[in-house]
């Protein structure tokens, strides 16, 4: 995937903004529960949270592919903040013409199995159902969910998180995960909207993954770098460690799968907002393909580092806890892999072949 001159300047800004900020001191004290607001609020100045929407909307119309490079490098950085989260609830909330916030948002629902409706309540609305592990939720501005309305899927945007029942929770990262619940919650009538856009529950889904996917090619990038800087600094048996043949197979995997999910990656973020089937296929080869290469690479870069690597004090759990949470999120790998397998078998075994190298 070609890098324009405008994304390289930014990745570059945006690399030591994170450099910077988003360091292990601030990730430890994220992980006790407090919100990193300094780092967020560097972030919301340079505008990429909002960045994708229209300049009606207080955005600048950026491309997607831009942004989706932006969370790249968060993952690269394991940054503490809903970044993904709160560009796609200002897409969504873009989509039903309700007011995003400049502040920290997330979305949902996140998993499959959640539901929410919305019934009419004279001039305002009834909100009822769950929205599960949303991330960070306790800590946001706005939270936006997609939910069931009378005449078909509408968008909620609720101050914090509104009236909601909260459950506390986290993932393996300490990452909060919360979830929310809706028993018959009153919503006011200009906190709900259609949807409309071609923005759905099934694209925030989609959006979701490939979400996911290019953070995690990002903390495997870290994990990779962190690797092979250790192997070559780590002597043993007066020498350093990269010169063991075993430690170089391992390094030459770690490696192989790195660049395969950071292709697998960029394919989705190429297909977004294409043909609808190639979206999806792509997107579930992508969210498949990184979680495949996180549980091998998490393995190797730990087989690498030795005990250090499991330790608080050192940097590479930070990549690695998050890859194996966030390869969870927004469906696991076997629930995408369905949907390759599914996209395969609509296609015919004819074409299969046809079907790879088209994509």
């Amino acid at each position: 995937m070609a890098i324009r001159d405008e994304t390289r300047m930014l990745l570059e800004s945006m690399n030591r903004l994170f450099e910077d900020k988003s360091i292990k001191q601030v990730i430890d004290a994220a992980e006790t529960g407090v919100f990193a607001s300094d780092l967020w609020q560097a972030v919301a100045e340079t505008g990429v949270p909002l960045a994708a929407l229209p300049e009606s909307a207080g955005g600048a119309d950026a491309e997607w592919s831009d942004l989706f490079a932006v969370l790249r490098v968060a993952g690269r950085f394991s940054a503490p903040i809903p970044l993904a989260e709160t560009m796609l609830a200002g897409w969504v909330a873009a989509a039903a013409g309700l007011e995003p916030s400049d502040g920290p948002m997330t979305v949902g629902p996140v998993r499959a199995g959640d539901k929410l409706t919305l019934v009419r309540d004279g001039n305002a609305w009834r909100l009822s159902g769950t929205a599960s592990r949303l991330p960070y939720a306790s800590h946001v501005a706005k939270t936006v969910l997609v939910v069931d309305g009378p005449d078909g899927e509408m968008a909620v945007a609720l101050d914090g998180t509104g009236e909601a029942q909260i459950t506390s929770g986290k993932n393996i990262a300490n990452e909060a995960r919360d979830t929310l619940t809706f028993d018959n919650v009153r919503i006011a009538a200009d906190a709900a909207g259609t949807l409309g856009g071609g923005v759905s529950r099934a694209a925030l889904y989609r959006r979701g993954a490939l979400a996911r996917a290019t953070m995690m090619s990002g903390a495997l990038e870290r994990a990779l770098d962190l690797g092979v800087t250790y192997a070559q600094e780590r002597v043993q048996f007066g020498r350093p460690i990269s010169k063991f043949q075993a430690v170089q197979h391992n390094l030459a995997v770690l490696a192989s799968q790195t660049a395969a999910a950071v292709a697998a990656a960029n394919f989705g973020i190429d297909a977004l907002g294409k043909d609808a089937d190639r979206e999806t296929l792509l997107i579930a080869v992508a969210k498949t393909r990184v979680g495949e290469a996180a549980t091998l690479a998490c393995e190797l870069a730990h087989q690498v580092h030795g005990a250090i690597g499991f330790t608080k004090e050192y940097s590479l759990q930070l990549s690695t806890r998050r890859l194996w949470s966030w390869r969870e999120e927004f469906g696991s790998d076997p629930e995408w892999a369905v949907q390759v397998g599914k996209a395969v078998c609509a296609n015919g075994a004819g074409n299969l072949w046809a079907m790879l190298t088209a994509a």
